[in-house]
């Protein structure tokens, strides 16, 4: 069974609580800049948290709320992204968006849009026509007024990306730990004395990237917390692999006050998917789906593009986002208590951690850190699960297809069961390889997946078959 032994020394410079993407982003910039840094999981694996759920989707802060700290976040979480995603093997599909008008009310709202975009650096950006709209993406339902089309958008891989940055923060010196929950802290004269469920240890800060359950855990480290996090779930339909030649533009709606709206786009996995939904909840891990809401879902997306209704459905999810009471990330510095909260990172968490991280290493340290950085920066790669790029199943070697629908290798299951981090359960294998995420939802491949991750996973598969899919 795979497990993270304690660390031999549990004193660190940073201590990062949560390992969603924000967590990973932040371990991986601090240990690139020299910080000896610890990430704490109370989960089994990474992104069990808001991170699992989401559109997938590289957003340019187009229409942030200019001047926010997430605008800022997500413009230079933007940048480093297209600077270094190569270098990790990741993929980025440069699709573009169209922010489509179906009435005059909407359409009177595209010139704001465009100056808001225009003023978020995004210049690109412009009204259009609907004729030219339909020239994009010619399946588009009628009725059509105008859009806003931004050829910066793109999409990602929503999973293999944090896998990558906390990779590369371990190649220099950053250590996980799962199954690791703070459970109280006291911060004694220069120093935090951190109580968890996997012993005691000390940090000269500590990073609060606790996602849903951020509010909590300031609370019970610093006192009442200055946000509250109100859960807001969104449930998504995914079509099937028939329906992503359908449109290569990600498609948005013109936007509330509250929420993005639903969203139909082409994903890297060849998929077509609609959503989110969202919808206020009281509880922080009930991601169950509901026929109603999925249903609307479907009707949403038919409309955008009639054609979908020819075409199945390979599943359904839903995610949960930290939503708070302000419309902009919460972050909030103790320096007395050498404590950093980033909290209230709602949807475009995914476009924003690279530059929350940036932020995150100004807060701490300045423009100094006072340690060396590595003379070398490590890139490691990660395996390509998405149509991007070259699959393992191309290869010679990899011991055969497991998973037909999404063309898994045993190779790629077993090496995502080894390594310096390793899937310690069968949602963290689903996103490491894409095992069991097609058409069948692993009806085919379940028994030999169940034998080659025989004594790997934490819950072993014959339990673990029977849990909801992320």
């Amino acid at each position: 069974m795979n497990t993270n032994a304690p660390p031999q020394d549990p004193t660190c410079d940073v201590l990062v609580v949560g390992a969603g993407v924000v967590g990973c982003a932040v371990a991986r910039r601090l240990a690139l800049a020299g910080a000896r840094v610890i990430l704490a999981e109370r989960a089994e694996d990474i992104l069990e948290g808001a991170s699992k759920g989401n559109s997938a989707i590289l957003h340019t802060g187009f229409d942030a709320p200019p001047g926010s700290v997430e605008q800022a976040c997500i413009s230079e979480g933007y940048r480093e992204f297209r600077e270094i995603h190569e270098r990790l093997n990741l993929p980025l599909l440069e699709a573009g968006a169209l922010v489509l008008a179906w009435d005059n009310r909407q359409a009177e709202r595209l010139e704001d849009i465009v100056k808001r975009a225009h003023a978020n650096g995004v210049t690109d950006a412009g009204q259009i026509g609907a004729d030219e709209a339909a020239a994009l993406v010619p399946g588009l339902g009628p009725g059509l007024r105008s859009a806003v089309h931004v050829p910066g958008e793109s999409l990602v891989d929503p999973w293999s990306t944090p896998l990558a940055y906390l990779l590369q923060a371990r190649s220099h010196g950053a250590e996980f730990l799962n199954r690791c929950e703070v459970r109280e802290g006291h911060f004694e004269g220069d120093r935090w004395r951190l109580s968890t469920s996997r012993g005691e240890f000390r940090a000269r800060w500590l990073v609060n990237c606790a996602g849903l359950y951020g509010d909590l855990l300031h609370r019970r480290l610093i006192g009442e917390a200055p946000f509250r996090i109100r859960p807001r779930k969104g449930q998504f339909v995914v079509y099937d692999k028939s329906a992503g030649g359908m449109t290569g533009t990600i498609l948005l709606p013109v936007p509330s006050e509250t929420t993005k709206g639903i969203v139909v786009c082409p994903t890297v996995f060849g998929n077509l998917l609609v959503g989110p939904s969202s919808e206020e909840q009281d509880s922080r891990d009930n991601n169950e789906v509901d026929t109603a809401v999925l249903e609307m879902l479907k009707s949403v997306g038919e409309g955008v593009l009639p054609g979908l209704n020819s075409h199945g459905v390979t599943a359904v999810y839903a995610g949960i986002r930290p939503a708070s009471e302000s419309r902009d990330y919460q972050v909030h510095t103790d320096r007395e208590r050498q404590y950093l909260c980033l909290g209230g990172i709602r949807s475009t968490g995914l476009s924003a951690a690279l530059g929350i991280a940036r932020l995150a290493c100004r807060t701490i340290y300045g423009d100094g850190h006072g340690f060396p950085p590595p003379e070398d920066i490590r890139w490691p790669r990660v395996p390509q699960i998405s149509e991007a790029g070259e699959r393992d199943w191309m290869r010679p070697g990899n011991g055969g297809i497991v998973c037909h629908c999404e063309l898994v290798t045993r190779r790629e299951i077993e090496n995502a069961l080894s390594g310096p981090l390793p899937a310690c359960s069968l949602a963290g294998l689903k996103r490491r390889t894409r095992a069991t995420m097609g058409r069948c939802q692993g009806f085919y491949c379940s028994a030999e997946l169940s034998e080659i991750t025989a004594g790997f996973l934490e819950q072993p598969m014959d339990a673990a078959i029977r849990q909801p899919a992320p």
